[in-house]
């Protein structure tokens, strides 16, 4: 199996502009980019496909370009329904860098084919509105740019000039690109097919007919029920470890359905294909062991947060079945409960009226049944004592203390200061 047949086993190919052309021309080394947009000052997992694709190609021996959208990233690539917010000059460089520092940690640095980050600000800002129209503009045929999907599905509701043009900006990176690097292939996720071929266009137009670029595309990954992939409780999982820690990465690839977790197995895991055929064999035999599942949350953890971030996130992962929440730090305590409901407490209080405060329960009664059937714990212990006082002194760090009703549903108690 070559690598483009094994990209296609990983479902990591959705279209390409000559795919048996690009499998011959990969015999040699090849030079290779893929766009990032800069709308945040960090990339999501959504991100993490099409960058784990550029180390996938580096590992056989191809040199990646990173490319992070300053310039057109001032603009924004067109969504399927309304214009994009249009961000400042000082928030896309602020946030330009911090991704190419990212992009950094993922693909390797040395080597005769180490990893170059590109912002295309350096060139499309210095092209002038008359260069733009007749270098550019010109070799593009306004019916050719209706037709593609993602402006002729805005045709109803209205699409700018601005986000119209877009799909010549990134064509303009290919040639960039192909001239001074001698980049020829782009990939991308499947929502760029569109702005692939534009590149690949403006380039047999402008170089010549026999100059040869490709352009492959992989489809975007979304959740079996068709919803968008890459959020958590409606939050985006980062991969800047500041924005999303590593017990809460953890957790979401730990919950991956047992409907997606082959798929994403496939495409973002760098096992060999004999690996993830032995783990999806082993899931299937035993899928309530969530083998698949706890193999692609510890190597995506590794990758992000590094070791000790997921020997981190496995121990939090640990003490929910434990019940030894005091071998976790203050920081820890933290991060493993940042979901749990919240209450203050500023001076020594009754475990029961604390339950009603925190609306645990819906009355004293209530409060008096759960701690006299033992179905409350607090900081991992059992409390049957009516009597029982939540007080910082008790308390982790005399700051949190953990409160648990039943086995799954736990409660932060903040102890503050008057």
């Amino acid at each position: 199996m070559d690598f483009i047949e094994e990209l296609q086993w990983r479902g990591l190919i959705k279209d390409a502009t000559d795919l048996e052309g690009l499998k011959e021309r990969l015999k040699q080394p090849i030079t290779l980019y893929c766009g990032f947009d800069p709308t945040a000052d960090s990339l999501h997992i959504g991100s993490l496909q099409q960058i784990l694709l550029l180390k996938r190609y580096q590992m056989q021996g191809h040199t990646p370009i990173a490319l992070c959208g300053g310039a057109t990233g001032m603009i924004g690539d067109p969504r399927p329904t309304t214009e994009r917010k249009l961000q400042t000059i000082e928030e896309v460089d602020a946030n330009a860098k911090s991704i190419e520092a990212q992009l950094g940690l993922f693909l390797d640095k040395t080597g005769t084919n180490a990893f170059i980050a590109v912002n295309n600000y350096e060139w499309l800002s210095q092209i002038s509105i008359l260069d733009f129209l007749r270098d550019f503009g010109k070799h593009f045929n306004i019916n050719y740019m209706i037709n593609k999907d993602i402006v002729s599905s805005r045709l109803q509701t209205g699409i700018s000039f601005t986000e119209f043009t877009y799909t010549i900006l990134q064509a303009a990176d290919f040639q960039h690109l192909y001239r001074n690097y001698n980049c020829q292939l782009q990939i991308g996720g499947s929502d760029q097919w569109g702005n692939l071929t534009s590149g690949v266009e403006l380039i047999r137009k402008t170089e010549g007919e026999g100059t040869k670029v490709y352009g492959v595309t992989s489809a975007l990954i979304t959740k079996s029920d068709g919803s968008k992939f890459g959020k958590s409780e409606g939050k985006n999982i980062w991969l800047d470890p500041a924005k999303t820690d590593a017990y809460s990465f953890y957790q979401f690839w730990l919950n991956v359905t047992d409907e997606d977790v082959i798929s994403l197995l496939k495409r973002l895991s760098l096992k060999s294909i004999e690996e993830i055929s032995e783990l999806i064999t082993s899931s299937q035999a035993d899928a309530h062991l969530r083998i698949a599942q706890k193999a692609l949350a510890g190597e995506l953890t590794e990758l992000v947060h590094g070791h000790d971030g997921l020997a981190q996130a496995m121990r939090i992962t640990e003490v929910f079945f434990s019940g030894e929440w005091k071998s976790l730090s203050i920081d820890e305590l933290r991060s493993a409960l940042s979901e749990a409901p919240h209450t203050e407490l500023s001076a020594d209080t009754l475990l029961i009226d604390v339950l009603v405060q925190a609306k645990i329960a819906s009355s004293k009664r209530e409060a008096r049944e759960w701690i006299q059937n033992g179905s409350i714990h607090v900081n991992g212990d059992k409390v049957t004592d009516l009597t029982y006082i939540i007080s910082s002194e008790l308390a982790f760090g005399k700051q949190l203390t953990v409160v648990r009703k039943g086995k799954k549903n736990y409660f932060v108690v903040e102890h503050v200061s008057q």
